[in-house]
């Protein structure tokens, strides 16, 4: 059995030079918003996502993703499989997932409408039991993270990793979830306003399990159309009632949990329109 040499290094002085010397940098990701520098990274004929920071909020994020893939594992969440410090900070490897991040610019800052030809866009054009099979994806994934205890911050379109050959659903860059319920302690926890609660914008506010289910029914809304009044609903009345109630501003109005919400979207898809 061949050992992948990336999997057994500790500790390298500078990156960047070290994975060119290792094997071929066939991408590089250095306009991140959370300062962190990706590499795609072939090798010993494996293909490998390489995550680094050198600043200590990045750092921090990705310390904080070793503890996230410590206590979930599950198969729509890209593993991580190893990490190791450089002398600028710390590194974490996870295998290349094909894919397209979903992700995208709006046409404007009043819609929620992908531009023309986005990975968003060609989503969105999908049939729905495609659109609907990578929703049970997402869904499924945060069962596990509810049973693990954690609650989402940070999730948005850009932690979704869409294969449109294999019509597959992956999550990745979950690196700032965490242990909940827990007080926000800063003015706003990180993340796209197109996804965030409330509450994820007030000093003192709880951040629990329904924070995660109004993420989630965001989510449900804008994967399956742009959420605004030009774009025709795509799911059943029964599903946007769920939404609705998944996204109400007040967190006590809505559904209690990640499984309360799921098993309404099913009861919900079982509802069709004539």
């Amino acid at each position: 059995m061949t050992t992948q040499p990336l999997l057994a290094v500790t500790h390298v002085p500078a990156l960047e030079s070290f994975l060119s010397g290792m094997g071929t940098v066939f991408r590089k990701f250095d306009e991140q918003d959370s300062g962190c520098i990706s590499y795609g990274l072939e090798v010993a004929g494996s293909r490998w996502f390489v995550k680094a920071a050198s600043k200590t909020t990045g750092v921090c994020s990705l310390r904080r993703a070793i503890s996230v893939h410590q206590a979930v594992s599950q198969s729509a969440i890209v593993p991580l499989v190893h990490s190791f410090t450089t002398d600028e900070g710390l590194a974490l490897v996870y295998p290349w997932v094909s894919g397209e991040v979903l992700y995208h610019p709006t046409r404007s800052r009043h819609g929620e409408r992908a531009m023309p030809g986005s990975p968003m866009a060609r989503f969105r054009a999908l049939p729905i039991v495609r659109i609907l099979a990578a929703l049970e994806s997402v869904l499924s994934a945060h069962l596990a993270i509810e049973r693990a205890g954690l609650v989402a911050v940070d999730f948005y379109d850009g932690c979704m990793l869409y294969d449109f050959g294999e019509h597959r659903m992956a999550l990745c860059d979950l690196d700032e979830y965490r242990p909940g319920p827990f007080t926000l302690q800063a003015d706003r926890l990180p993340g796209s306003t197109r996804y965030m609660a409330p509450e994820e914008f007030i000093r003192g506010s709880l951040i629990d399990i329904r924070t995660t289910v109004f993420n989630l029914g965001r989510a449900l809304r804008l994967l399956l159309d742009a959420g605004d009044q030009e774009t025709q609903w795509r799911g059943t009345p029964a599903q946007l009632a769920v939404i609705t109630k998944a996204t109400a501003p007040e967190p006590e109005k809505r559904l209690p949990s990640v499984r309360s919400l799921t098993d309404a979207w099913h009861a919900a898809a079982e509802q069709r329109i004539d």
